[in-house]
């Protein structure tokens, strides 16, 4: 019999929103500050901040995990919603709905505290909007077609920036590039996936312009571009191809080490083309070799966490992280919405009466407060029933 649903998804997908959820509310790196000779809460503040440009941290992988499991709920929403009745033209219909709904939800995020609206389209549900109608039809195709696919996006994009002429000293400096200390800039052939200076960069400077704007648009101060949507589509369709492969009727541990042989196939590929040469592994552009080093790893994990509450059966406390995972859209709006006004509260009413306490451990308190009280409103919709569907 086919499986219709995973708790293991649903948990891997909590674990994913609950690390999120901490950004806001415990602010980890800030913490971390307050105790600069320890090693431990020094690696606790590298490991929950993001990476500059070149590398991973665990923080990088929130993105990915996000919408690689995007991906792979795709056959299991197809599946239901044909399952009750709807027509071939019925899910189309709903796919350019969900589209359009995720590009303007990110368009809304962004343009929060704006004097007037922020047209960009490097949030991560912007993104997922952009490519999701071509998931879609991919969904449809054979297993050899969507590989076909992922292989095609990888390396056009790759040629892109690879045949890309790189800029002169003048654009460069213009840029920012020279003059900003956060960043060692690349050489070489390393050198076309630099920061400001890549053609998804110059792409955003002609299309991000076609917009009303306070400023006209010349980079994005992190780098992040409306491009990353191509590879990042192709993150989703690695989510597709798990998705499929978890319905199949086999058993769980043949497709336990499918998924693991998929894990450690991405990962080599991503660290060859980098160690190699070829590409740099870059989260804010989301280059081939992070699609594939990024991917592979969210693999693994979620191979762990398949293994753990679908072969071995630990479930005791998955409750805690399903709440999350089953209504992660309503937890990343929330994190988006409200989780900063949930902290300044608490410091407000609560920060009084900790004045006496080591500033650090009164920042601790406030945030574990926070996060309580943030989790606990996902407990809340969860028995309530009000789950966020688009």
């Amino acid at each position: 019999m086919t499986p219709s649903r995973f708790l293991s998804l649903d948990v891997f997908r909590g674990l994913v929103m609950v690390l999120l959820m901490t950004e806001a509310t415990l602010d980890l790196p800030r913490l971390a500050g307050y105790f600069p000779g320890s090693p431990f809460w020094q690696l606790v503040g590298y490991q929950t901040s993001h990476e500059l440009w070149v590398g991973c941290r665990l923080w990088d992988m929130i993105q990915p995990s996000f919408m690689l499991m995007v991906g792979v709920a795709v056959p299991f929403s197809i599946a239901a919603r044909l399952a009750k009745g709807a027509t071939h033209a019925q899910l189309w219909q709903h796919t350019w709905r969900r589209a359009a709904i995720l590009i303007g939800l990110g368009i809304l995020l962004r343009s929060m505290g704006r004097d007037q609206t922020y047209f960009t389209f490097e949030d991560v549900i912007s993104q997922i909007g952009l490519g999701y109608p071509v998931l879609f039809w991919l969904a449809f195709r054979s297993a050899r077609v969507q590989w076909v696919a992922l292989t095609l996006i990888l390396v056009g994009y790759w040629a892109l920036f690879a045949f890309w002429p790189l800029p002169d000293a003048v654009t460069t400096t213009k840029l920012g590039l020279v003059e900003n200390k956060l960043y060692e800039p690349l050489t070489g052939f390393f050198a076309h996936w630099n920061i400001h200076t890549n053609p998804a960069n110059y792409f955003d400077q002609w299309f991000l312009n076609l917009f009303p704007r306070e400023q006209p648009f010349i980079k994005n101060g992190g780098g992040y571009v409306t491009l990353s949507f191509i590879p990042s589509l192709g993150t989703m369709l690695l989510g597709l191809r798990a998705g499929q492969l978890l319905r199949l009727d086999r058993p769980i541990r043949q497709k336990i080490q499918t998924l693991l042989l998929w894990g450690v196939g991405a990962v080599l590929l991503g660290l060859t083309a980098h160690y190699a040469g070829l590409c740099p592994i870059v989260k804010r552009i989301w280059t081939p070799a992070w699609t594939l080093f990024s991917g592979g790893l969210v693999f693994l994990l979620l191979t762990l966490c398949i293994t753990a509450v679908e072969l071995w059966h630990w479930q005791r406390g998955t409750f805690w992280f399903v709440v999350v995972g089953a209504n992660s859209m309503a937890a990343y709006l929330l994190h988006w919405t409200i989780h900063s006004w949930i902290v300044a509260n608490v410091r407000t009413n609560i920060g009084y009466w900790l004045k006496p306490l080591p500033e650090s451990i009164r920042f601790g308190i406030i945030g574990l407060i926070a996060f309580a009280l943030a989790w606990y409103l996902m407990v809340w919709l969860y028995r309530k029933k009000l789950f966020v569907r688009i």
